[in-house]
């Protein structure tokens, strides 16, 4: 079963398991809840925001675009295992660049993942800041769990294209990213101080 497919407990027993879990599915999940609660503040922001529809659809765009990565870092993942699980008769030197690029791939999914979590921060952040106040925890809540998200699969981006010994411009746009993400949820959190 998929890990959208999967109750609530059931995934989370599922990442508790003995079983390898992607840490990329937990990065992508918090993002999509960032999401949802962004998409549910900006609806109820409407007499806050002249923008608060767009913003909402905007959200639920990001939700429906950062569940399925769950999933593909999971089949990433699974690809990585079998390339390094691989013990035939070949060259040496072709089963490193099979995990080699097994590990590429797997660098991928993250960092559609990061993408999407910035741009949910920099919304979640917007309606803490000016959406309707009685959903600002909500709205902070959102930010953080985006900002939790983006770090958590730029670690997983960073961690792959080591091992993968790959020199690339991914590296590099998963900080920029994380800067984005973190600097939105400072924003807020320094209000908070």
């Amino acid at each position: 079963m998929s890990y959208l497919e999967q109750p609530l407990a059931g995934f989370l027993d599922s990442v508790a398991s003995d079983e390898p879990a992607p840490g990329g599915a937990g990065a992508a999940v918090a993002v999509a809840l960032a999401a949802g609660l962004s998409g549910m503040s900006a609806r109820l922001s409407a007499d806050h925001l002249s923008d608060a529809n767009g913003l909402a659809e905007r959200a639920d765009l990001l939700r429906r675009r950062v569940a399925p990565p769950a999933q593909e870092d999971a089949k990433a993942y699974g690809h990585v295992l079998a390339a390094c699980r691989t013990t035939d008769d070949a060259d040496p030197e072709v089963r490193q660049e099979r995990i080699r690029t097994a590990l590429s791939g797997a660098a991928d999914v993250p960092l559609a993942i990061a993408e999407t979590g910035a741009e949910v921060a920099r919304i979640a952040t917007r309606l803490a800041r000016e959406g309707n106040p009685n959903l600002r925890g909500d709205a902070v809540a959102a930010a953080l769990l985006a900002g939790a998200g983006v770090r958590a699969a730029a670690v997983l981006v960073e961690i792959n294209t080591a091992a993968a010994e790959i020199s690339d411009d991914r590296v590099e746009r998963v900080g920029e990213l994380v800067a984005r993400a973190v600097g939105a949820t400072c924003e807020i959190a320094g209000d908070e101080g």
